[in-house]
C-alpha cells in the first residue's frame, strides 16, 4: 500500500506543467488570470511590459504566452514577432479590449495563434488557444462604447487600490483624495 502510494506521488511529480508568460499591464487583471491558470496546473511568468516579457521569455520557454496588444513601451504586436523569434514553438494569444479585424490579421500575420477582445477569461483564453489560426476570433470593427466617467473613475481607483496592495491610506495618497472621501467611494457598486 505504502509502495504504491509512493509510485504515484513519484509518478505525478514527474509530469510536467505547460508554462504560460501572461503580459498585461494592468496588475489586477494579469494576477486575477494567473490564479485561473495555476489553479488549472499551469506554470505562470507573469509581466507587465515588453521588456519584462522578454526578460522572462529569456529565461523560461513559455509553451503559451498571452499577450495585452497596448501596454506602455513596445505594443504587444512588437512582443508577438519577437517571441516568435525567440521561441517559434510557442502559441501566442493576444488580447485587446480596443480591437479590429485588421489588428487581429496583424497579429496572426506575425505569429499569434489567436486574437481575442477583451474581456476574456481562462476558459476563453484556452479554448482560442485550442481553436489556433484556423478560426480568429470575431472582433468589433468598431471601437467599444466609452465607458462612463463614473466608470472610469471606479476602475482607475481600484487600478491604484491594487497597485497599493489594499493599503487605503497610501491610495488616498496618490489619488490625492481624504481616506474618508476614498473608503465612501469604495463602498459603491461599480457603474455601469
Amino acid at each position: 500500500m505504502i509502495e504504491q502510494t509512493a509510485s504515484v506521488l513519484s509518478a505525478t511529480s514527474q509530469v510536467s506543467h505547460q508554462t504560460l508568460l501572461l503580459v498585461d499591464d494592468s496588475a489586477a487583471f494579469r494576477e486575477r488570470l494567473a490564479r485561473a491558470f495555476r489553479d488549472r496546473g499551469y506554470e505562470v511568468h507573469t509581466a507587465g511590459n515588453y521588456d519584462e516579457a522578454m526578460g522572462v521569455a529569456q529565461e523560461v520557454a513559455p509553451d503559451m504566452a498571452v499577450v495585452d496588444l497596448r501596454m506602455p513601451g513596445l505594443s504587444g504586436l512588437s512582443l508577438v514577432r519577437d517571441l516568435k523569434m525567440l521561441h517559434p514553438e510557442s502559441r501566442v494569444l493576444v488580447l485587446s479590449g480596443f480591437g479590429s479585424i485588421a489588428t487581429a490579421i496583424d497579429a496572426v500575420r506575425l505569429g499569434a495563434t489567436n486574437f481575442l477582445p477583451k474581456p476574456a477569461d481562462a476558459d476563453d483564453i484556452l479554448a482560442a488557444l485550442e481553436r489556433g489560426e484556423a478560426e480568429v476570433a470575431e472582433v468589433p470593427e468598431t471601437e467599444p462604447e466609452t465607458p462612463s466617467l463614473a466608470r472610469a473613475e471606479w476602475e482607475h481607483i481600484h487600478r491604484v487600490l491594487a497597485d497599493c496592495g489594499g493599503n487605503i491610506s497610501e491610495c488616498a495618497r496618490r489619488l490625492g483624495i481624504h481616506r474618508r472621501s476614498l473608503q465612501r467611494k469604495l463602498q459603491k457598486r461599480a457603474p455601469d
